[in-house]
């Protein structure tokens, strides 16, 4: 009794009190474009409760390019920002979504492998992957199941959230919960590549 009374204690702690109306996504019901092979998700809330217990042993990973990392910020907790898609340099224009077109990072599962290897973790231990709102990284956790990864959960809400009827990313995600972020990162948790 008393390790549960601890533990929710603790977790309470660990875990900043939700901003404003923060609506957990129901992953029960997530769309077909948040779903991954290995069917580990996690809310913003739980990934910053997972790193922060889980410490050097998770992987934190933001997978955002790295001009949303310098424009909107990124979590102060990620072990590092490895892109899963770069806007195509030179720029073209994609028609259908009406936007930058973007490439796969060719390095993506290789600077993956590199990371895990320098924090001694291997292809079993748990990785978190957030994007914007979870679609790229349920993307880039089926990638890196392919090449044998077993533990590797999507931030289902990722960093800004999903879209509100009002058409803002106002309604979940790591800004949203008020989880700590900021607009800058060390040198250690930038892509130099």
């Amino acid at each position: 009794m008393k390790q549960a009374i601890f533990g929710l204690a603790l977790a309470l702690f660990l875990t900043p009190a939700l901003a404003g109306n923060y609506q957990p996504v129901d992953v029960t019901r997530l769309p077909e474009g948040k779903q991954t092979n290995l069917g580990l998700y996690l809310s913003a809330p739980e990934a910053f409760k997972m790193k922060s217990e889980g410490g050097a042993g998770v992987l934190f990973i933001d997978i955002r390019t790295k001009g949303e990392i310098q424009f909107v910020g990124a979590p102060t907790v990620i072990d590092q920002n490895i892109p899963f898609m770069e806007i195509d340099n030179p720029a073209r224009w994609d028609q259908r979504s009406n936007r930058y077109a973007m490439s796969l990072n060719p390095d993506f599962v290789g600077a993956v492998a590199a990371l895990a290897a320098r924090a001694n973790l291997g292809k079993g231990d748990p990785i978190i992957l957030m994007c914007r709102s979870g679609d790229r990284s349920a993307r880039a956790v089926n990638v890196l199941q392919q090449a044998g990864y077993a533990k590797v959960y999507s931030v289902v809400d990722g960093f800004e959230g999903d879209v509100s009827p009002a058409g803002r990313r106002e309604l979940n995600g790591w800004k949203n919960a008020d989880l700590p972020w900021s607009y800058k990162i060390s040198e250690s948790q930038a892509y130099i590549r």
